[in-house]
């Protein structure tokens, strides 16, 4: 899901290798990069092929590291100026990302100013658009707002920083709002859901389009012991022997006291939410989703406190893959609810929305369409879903796009 690589050697061959247009003003003085530029990268043609192009006459090979389909070690072709370049097959409509590789130097696009971050890992998004990639794109619609709060954790004894986004009309109304508590993966923190999920850009285009009622949605950091992204409170600190990094006690461990997710979220994040925003209250009014490891903690906390949250949704979670000295499969829910085993019927009243997916070329796929096979036969209600893609956000972004018209009706 990371894409790792060093930001100073990229930013080095930048400046030594591309010779790209100098800059207008000086970086870092509030003034940005001259907006003109020599070089067109990316290009989105009409038939939805995209051309990128890099400047590096001094370079041996440049390589395009892109996450569409036969997009990995695409090879450049240099001209007789340096301009190295390369078209890719037509896209499916979608929000794409990319990075070259410069003599094994990995460097962003200097010329696509689009640049998002992932964890530890930067690099360029370009969107092939149609009407089916539109959710992915700002329209003239009315906007939401995202604010960044910092709340008081019991756990950590200091705030914790997360994202809020409040629906169109939010600050002008007295009205009062569902709430969606939205958790990111595995190397991730509060800001990946606000700009690798675009969370905003979708919510705002699903409630101008009438798909979606209008919501609350919280991205906190999903590590109950981290401060906030690693550019602000820097490196993530340990978790407590026996304790896995998302707060889950470790397999062969001594049981924890007490599941720290489950008092960050219930005990120290729902009563923020609902003192300092007009969110309504009642577990028919909340909802949690996380990604891979955020999906396990929405499944623990989520699914074992139906008293709190109505409504669950579970993106490529690992939790139903068999692994040593843990239970595979819908044994997995079983452990974390027994009440879906043992009253079904008592389940479905109390869950309003189960949703699954999962990526087509994720390994977790058959695993999690087990499980919600056995759930099905057991008479609970579920929602599964499968996108084009692996582990990655393009599947994720989906995900929340088919999720979110399904809370709160």
């Amino acid at each position: 899901m990371k894409l790792i690589h060093t930001m100073a050697a990229s930013l080095a061959l930048c400046g030594a290798l591309l010779a790209q247009e100098p800059a207008a003003t000086t970086p870092g003085t509030g003034g940005g990069q001259a907006r003109a530029a020599r070089v067109r990268s990316p290009e989105v043609l009409a038939d939805g092929r995209v051309t990128l192009r890099l400047l590096a006459p001094k370079a041996a090979e440049v390589l395009v590291q892109g996450n569409w389909p036969d997009g990995r070690g695409m090879a450049m072709t240099k001209d007789a100026s340096g301009l190295w370049s390369v078209t890719t097959a037509a896209l499916q409509p979608e929000l794409w990302a990319y990075t070259f590789s410069v003599d094994g130097v990995r460097t962003l696009d200097p010329n696509n100013y689009n640049v998002a971050r992932d964890g530890v890992g930067f690099m360029n998004t370009v969107l092939t658009l149609s009407d089916a990639s539109k959710v992915f794109q700002p329209q003239q619609v009315p906007h939401g707002t995202v604010s960044a709060m910092w709340v008081p954790s019991s756990l950590t004894k200091t705030p914790r920083r997360m994202f809020v986004y409040t629906p169109p009309g939010y600050e002008d109304s007295t009205a009062k709002y569902p709430v969606f508590y939205l958790l990111h993966g595995s190397g991730g923190d509060e800001d990946a859901w606000p700009t690798m999920g675009i969370a905003n850009v979708i919510m705002d285009n699903l409630i101008a389009q009438g798909k979606s009622k209008p919501m609350i949605v919280v991205m906190p950091n999903a590590y109950w012991s981290e401060l906030a992204s690693l550019d602000l409170a820097g490196p993530r600190t340990a978790p407590p022997p026996g304790v896995g990094a998302a707060g889950n006690p470790l397999p062969g461990a001594a049981p924890a006291p007490a599941d720290p997710n489950e008092k960050d979220i219930v005990g120290d994040l729902i009563p923020f939410v609902e003192k300092h925003f007009r969110a309504q209250s009642g577990r028919e009014n909340r909802a949690l989703a996380g990604l891979s490891m955020g999906s396990g903690i929405a499944a623990n906390v989520g699914l074992k406190r139906l008293d709190v949250f109505a409504s669950v949704g579970l993106l490529s979670a690992g939790l139903f893959r068999p692994a040593a000295n843990a239970p595979g499969g819908v044994e997995a829910i079983d452990k974390i609810a027994p009440s879906f085993k043992s009253d079904p019927a008592a389940t479905n009243k109390k869950l309003r929305l189960l949703f699954m997916s999962c990526g087509t070329e994720d390994p977790r796929l058959a695993s999690m369409k087990q499980a919600s096979e056995d759930l099905r036969a057991r008479k609970i209600d579920v929602t599964f879903k499968s996108y084009t893609g692996e582990h990655e956000w393009k599947v994720w972004r989906h995900s929340l796009a088919d999720m979110a018209p399904l809370l709160f009706r």
